[in-house]
């Protein structure tokens, strides 16, 4: 199939292309490589799966020089005309969007960003995939969308009406906004709820990168919540194997659905949730001292309260990922953080 991934320079869509040409698939790759973390870790990424920085120049694709199947393209996905000539262009058989405009925290002080990266574009990929078909949209939704929810752990059933940050915000929207095309236009869409993703070549502005970089700096490390924080890590591999299985999985719509007592994961059009996640809590300290014993070397900690917008707990209910797909993520965190300590040290030379 040909398949498109946007957010292609970022940290899922990385390793997604390279999954899926493994597997055969000819992938177009997307992403403005914006400088929102630091860039020098997007052009590594397109470099690793053969994509020579220095060739791209405006909306040309660039041919991969590892992966005969793979090509690269530089687009804002914000401008509606480039993206409709691109689907008309490509006739993809399929989509993955990660692209978009991440982080709660940042979310408070650059709220128009989201209004352009998370609204917007995802507005105009619906439109090109309803004018210009597509088998199947599937899309990064955030656990972040469980909000004020308190009910442990977190269920595609549960209601997500009470988000406490505009990135939250803005993923249930996307969600609603696909179900619309769904629904009306019959475009089978998936939203996929990450669960703090993390490994090797991951976002320098996450937890796990910000804490490696200081602790080999001899720089202490910002600890929220004084630590009493309770994350369902997830390895980028698992993530990547189930959005695999998504992806060759187009919702069909649900024939049981009942209006008067409606299921919130799935709908009589064509459209689906499910949440991706290790389906287990792990203490921050517990993952702090993972990473210390990774680093051969102790944290220095500021403990600092809860940040606005942040939860103090997060964890998946992988029900229906089961269910539907037989697969549960299952990466051990201790080993996930020493493969990304690995991968660290080997990039930055460290």
């Amino acid at each position: 199939m040909k398949i498109l991934i946007t957010g292609a320079a970022g940290f899922i869509g990385f390793h997604t292309v390279l999954r899926l040409l493994e597997q055969g698939h000819e992938v177009v790759g997307l992403d403005n490589i914006n400088d929102y973390y630091d860039v020098r870790v997007k052009y590594g990424r397109l470099e690793y799966s053969g994509i020579d920085p220095a060739r791209i120049s405006g909306s040309r694709p660039v041919q991969s020089s590892k992966h005969p199947g793979y090509r690269f393209v530089r687009i804002e996905l914000e401008n509606a005309a480039e993206v409709m000539d691109l689907f008309a262009r490509e006739k993809f058989d399929r989509v993955m969007h990660y692209a978009a405009q991440a982080g709660v925290r940042y979310s408070l002080t650059n709220p128009h960003a989201y209004m352009q990266s998370n609204f917007l574009a995802f507005l105009n990929l619906l439109e090109a995939c309803r004018h210009h078909p597509v088998a199947h949209f599937a899309y990064a939704s955030s656990s972040s969308v469980y909000g004020l929810n308190q009910t442990m752990p977190f269920s595609v059933r549960h209601n997500v009406d009470h988000p406490i940050s505009l990135y939250a915000a803005s993923k249930k929207s996307n969600e609603l906004m696909a179900h619309t095309y769904s629904y009306l236009y019959g475009l089978p869409c998936t939203g996929l709820r990450f669960f703090t993703v993390y490994g090797p070549w991951g976002r320098p502005d996450m937890a796990l990168f910000l804490f490696t970089k200081a602790i080999l700096e001899d720089r202490p490390i910002d600890v929220f919540n004084h630590g009493k924080m309770q994350r369902d890590f997830t390895y980028v591999d698992d993530i990547v194997e189930g959005v695999l299985r998504v992806i060759h999985h187009p919702p069909q719509g649900n024939p049981d659905w009942n209006g008067k007592s409606p299921d919130p994961s799935s709908s009589p059009a064509p459209w689906k949730v499910y949440n991706i996640g290790n389906s287990e809590q792990v203490e921050l300290m517990e993952f702090i001292q993972a990473l210390e014993e990774s680093l051969g070397k102790k944290a220095r900690m500021n403990l600092l309260p809860l940040q606005p917008g942040d939860v103090p707990a997060t964890w998946a209910d992988t029900t229906d990922l089961v269910e539907d797909l037989d697969y549960r993520p299952d990466t051990p965190v201790r080993v996930g953080i020493q493969r990304f300590v690995d991968w660290y040290r080997e990039f930055f030379k460290v």
